[in-house]
């Protein structure tokens, strides 16, 4: 027999609205200091599993890197336990024809899984360093405020003014506009990545500590041999020239240049930082090659 749903406790929110607008109107109310409208993405098992009909892996693998990509939008639901990690790939097998088809979007499955185990393990220690910084700068040198220009979406980048707004908004973010905006953050205006993955917290409907702070991590390279950057390029590629084009500082773009030019921009020398290296290291002294490709390959 079914069991009977629990009575609410007093001070819950009602559970039955008449519509959204209700619901965020209570949501103001309640909660007047919070940033941004409702989220337009719809909650429940019924939204997910629509949502998970829709996924297709072929097209994932092919696109998943550029904003406009065949990305899945289920990571809200795995989030908040709507949708299971198992049930998202048995989904995956039952409607592809080769193994390839699938075998991106399986990974990402599995790199979710992997964060939520390295959580268990190091628990509240995924909240500090794990290692040293690449980069040549020493971890004290990098700011612990997240600057009001960033907070507020005036920065004069339309990237990343677009970036927030859409984060704010919507409680969601391209992986890859994640990536673009923590190295960002961390290497040119040398936040602190704590402060940056505390404000996603803030917003992100899928965040977790896991998945969240530890990709930050390897961006600022304290959970990786080497710090990720990107240029100008690279973001035109993948945003389709969608910000670029129209940005207010496309004349002085602080992303122009080569890779070679801008990491001896941001960073203090070091032996070979964007050459091949030893991963981090275990606690059991074994290397842990593959750990920082949180952020690697975009996902959701």
């Amino acid at each position: 027999m079914p069991s009977t749903p629990s009575p609410p406790s007093p001070g819950d929110l009602p559970r039955q609205f008449a519509s959204r607008d209700a619901l965020e109107a209570l949501l103001i109310e309640e909660f007047p200091s919070a940033e941004g409208p409702l989220s337009p993405i719809p909650g429940g098992r019924q939204a997910a599993e629509a949502r998970l009909a829709r996924v297709q892996p072929s097209r994932y693998a092919k696109s998943r890197n550029h904003l406009n990509g065949a990305v899945t939008g289920l990571s809200p639901y795995i989030r908040h336990g709507v949708l299971t990690l198992a049930e998202v790939k048995q989904a995956v097998f039952q409607r592809i024809r080769k193994r390839d088809d699938g075998g991106k979007l399986i990974n990402e499955l599995g790199w979710r899984d992997f964060w939520q185990r390295m959580w268990l393990d190091l628990g509240d220690g995924i909240h500090d360093d794990l290692e040293a910084f690449k980069t040549g700068h020493d971890a004290a040198s990098y700011s612990r405020e997240l600057p009001e220009d960033v907070r507020e979406g005036r920065t004069g980048l339309a990237c990343m003014d677009g970036f927030r707004e859409e984060l704010v908004t919507t409680g969601w973010l391209h992986n890859h506009a994640r990536m673009w905006m923590a190295a960002w953050l961390v290497h040119w205006r040398r936040v602190h990545w704590k402060a940056g993955a505390d404000w996603f917290l803030e917003h992100l409907l899928d965040g977790d500590p896991a998945s969240n702070h530890l990709s930050w991590q390897w961006v600022a390279s304290s959970f990786s041999h080497k710090p990720y950057f990107f240029n100008r390029g690279n973001l035109e590629r993948y945003s389709d020239g969608r910000y670029c084009d129209a940005c207010p500082s496309a004349g002085n773009c602080p992303f122009e240049g080569s890779y070679d030019q801008l990491e001896s921009q941001l960073f203090a020398p070091m032996p070979a930082i964007r050459d091949g290296g030893n991963g981090p290291t275990r606690r059991d002294g074994r290397g842990r090659s593959g750990a920082s490709a949180a952020l690697a390959r975009p996902k959701r």
